[in-house]
């Protein structure tokens, strides 16, 4: 592979490096990636970028619990504001608040930790075929694409810079009724540098793929549907162990419960040999609405 990223990696790297504005102020450029809103990863990604910007001594994130407010704007910046809450002897604490046109949108805590050595034990990774022994997902056909919105052709016809390779792939147009178990190989298309706070905020970012869609998977609905309408309401990410978002890496998910419009979905990161590295939950709105025009109109947080 090419040392050189691809720009779609370089693009998302630039994304997540923030402008400093104040110490503990810092700005974000918005990417539309044919989301309707502001993909909520960016903005986890970016929030853990600010909070490890204000860090000292090599202390590594361990945790982040986040809650989405409000749809976030894909036309403007957002700006993130840093509170250091607490600097103890082996950790400190932060929360950001993500402000978008004189509003909060998103907050977050993270918590970071030096480096201690202590009792240990995982659970197994799942048996899965290598991502290797698995085909990429076809293209969309054009007679297909030409009937979805805009925005849903924009989506499925980019080339982002994560891979999934899905171990149990679904027609996401087509969705049929399924458990709520997924497993799915991804990794940044192209290698980047080794510093940890950068692929803790890559993580951070590709956490939020495929996470809430599970909880469709024994409804036969999915995102692409316009009666359906879908949006992360939090999202929490621990991270255990050292690991690459350059190299494969496994994310086993499973939503426990659906009910009141809300899903919940839990999920695992594995590394290709087996480390579980990181753990994610998160709860979601999922409306199932008559009116698929209403669907497309109303925001999902109002």
């Amino acid at each position: 592979m090419s040392s050189t990223p691809e720009p779609v990696v370089s693009e998302l790297i630039e994304l997540l490096s923030l402008e400093r504005l104040e110490d503990n102020l810092f700005r974000g450029q918005s990417r539309d990636i044919g989301t309707k809103y502001v993909f909520g990863g960016q903005v986890l990604g970016q929030a853990l970028s600010a909070a490890q910007a204000t860090v000292d001594g090599g202390r590594m994130a361990h945790s982040l619990h986040a809650y989405f407010l409000r749809a976030g704007d894909i036309e403007h910046p957002i700006v993130y504001d840093v509170d250091r809450t607490r600097d103890g002897g082996s950790f400190s604490v932060r929360r950001v608040t993500a402000i978008q046109h004189g509003k909060v949108i998103f907050f977050c805590a993270a918590s970071f930790q030096e480096h201690e050595a202590g009792v240990e034990h995982q659970l197994s990774m799942p048996e899965v075929p290598r991502p290797e022994d698995i085909e990429p997902a076809p293209a969309v056909p054009a007679e297909v694409m030409a009937t979805l919105p805009p925005k849903v052709q924009r989506w499925l016809s980019r080339r982002g810079p994560f891979e999934f390779r899905h171990v149990y792939p679904r027609d996401e147009l087509n969705p049929p009724k399924r458990p709520p178990f997924q497993q799915v190989w991804f990794r940044l298309t192209e290698p980047v540098g080794d510093a940890p706070e950068l692929h803790h905020a890559l993580l951070a970012y590709a956490s939020d793929f495929q996470l809430l869609g599970t909880a469709n998977y024994p409804h036969g609905i999915s995102y692409y549907q316009p009666n359906v309408q879908m949006a992360s309401l939090d999202h929490a990410l621990w991270f255990h162990r050292p690991f690459r978002a350059d190299d494969w890496l496994l994310y086993s998910i499973d939503s426990p419960s659906a009910q009141n419009s809300r899903g919940l979905a839990r999920g695992q990161i594995f590394t290709r040999d087996g480390k579980l590295v990181a753990s994610t939950a998160q709860e979601g709105l999922i409306r199932v609405v008559p009116d698929g025009e209403t669907a497309a109109l109303v925001p999902a947080k109002e």
